[in-house]
């Protein structure tokens, strides 16, 4: 019996994605790593167990379908999907406006549940896989100013996440969403702030949240390698993992758990806090 996973992983040019692959590899698993750029992953070729793809996270369903059954050819199954290619966007909600929240939600929302979508039957005709699902902490925590793009498409997808995951759970397909804090990766910070519709009431303050982006980017103490170290273990069941019962979630970093601690804390306050006005609003 061949005991050796098959792992898809997007979005593998770089941070996480790229340290994924080369922690998998590592644990003699396959992987078939895909990026936007071919060029930009042909540095992985050397190893009989890696393959690489192209795979544009915004070019259509079909498209995605297509690039998903060469995957399926290499090896004849995906045991892992690891949807880790995103794109950043940040911008004041007002002044992003719709557009260019759609840009966000199409490539981190719709191109990874197509990917999503796209694999699935290959996993329910065998009825098992694993869907791990790469969000952020700023899902949770979306309350710094102009994360909104990226904080409310990241809110999104584990939502999604979470439905999704008792709809596959009768075919013994597992989901986990991963929540990263701030990690040393081409994240959020490195991305464009948006400054296309600009509006005067908010001139001294964008100013500010700029800068604050700037003086932020390289300080953050996270270890992308050690955190994908982690990712691994909970999928295989080895190292950290072992023994442990299977998580929805998995926080990764000291901000994501202390983050999302006081925002839960922050809502069952407001819930005992308000409970005698907001409940007992049953018919009579």
């Amino acid at each position: 019996m061949d005991t050796q996973k098959v792992w898809l992983i997007t979005g593998t040019s770089s941070g996480f994605g790229e340290c994924l692959v080369k922690s998998v590899l590592a644990r003699g698993d396959r992987v078939i790593a895909t990026a936007r750029t071919l060029s930009k992953i042909q540095h992985f070729l050397g190893s009989e167990n890696i393959r690489i793809l192209e795979l544009d996270l915004v070019s259509g369903e079909e498209s995605i379908k297509a690039t998903i059954a060469k995957a399926v050819e290499f090896w004849g199954r995906i045991d892992v999907l690891v949807n880790n290619a995103a794109s950043g966007a940040r911008g004041l909600v007002e002044e992003s406006g719709s557009a260019q929240f759609k840009v966000q939600y199409q490539t981190n929302v719709f191109g990874t549940l197509d990917v999503t979508t796209a694999v699935l039957p290959y996993m329910r005709a065998k009825k098992s896989g694993t869907i791990v699902m790469i969000c952020s902490r700023t899902g949770w925590r979306p309350e710094n100013p102009s994360t909104g793009l990226y904080g409310s498409s990241k809110a999104a997808l584990r939502c999604l996440s979470e439905t999704l995951a008792t709809e596959i759970e009768p075919f013994s397909i597992r989901m986990l969403i991963v929540e990263p804090a701030a990690f040393r990766t081409n994240s959020l910070l490195n991305t464009p702030y948006y400054l296309g519709n600009k509006i005067a009431d908010y001139e001294p303050r964008r100013d500010q949240f700029i800068q604050w982006y700037t003086t932020m980017n390289g300080i953050f103490k996270g270890d992308p390698a050690k955190a994908m170290e982690v990712l691994t273990d909970v999928v295989r069941g080895e190292g950290k993992a072992a023994g442990r019962p299977w998580p929805l979630y998995l926080f990764l970093g000291d901000l994501a758990v202390q983050g999302v601690a006081e925002k839960c804390h922050k809502i069952l306050k407001v819930i005992d806090d308000w409970k005698d006005v907001t409940t007992g609003l049953d018919v009579d």
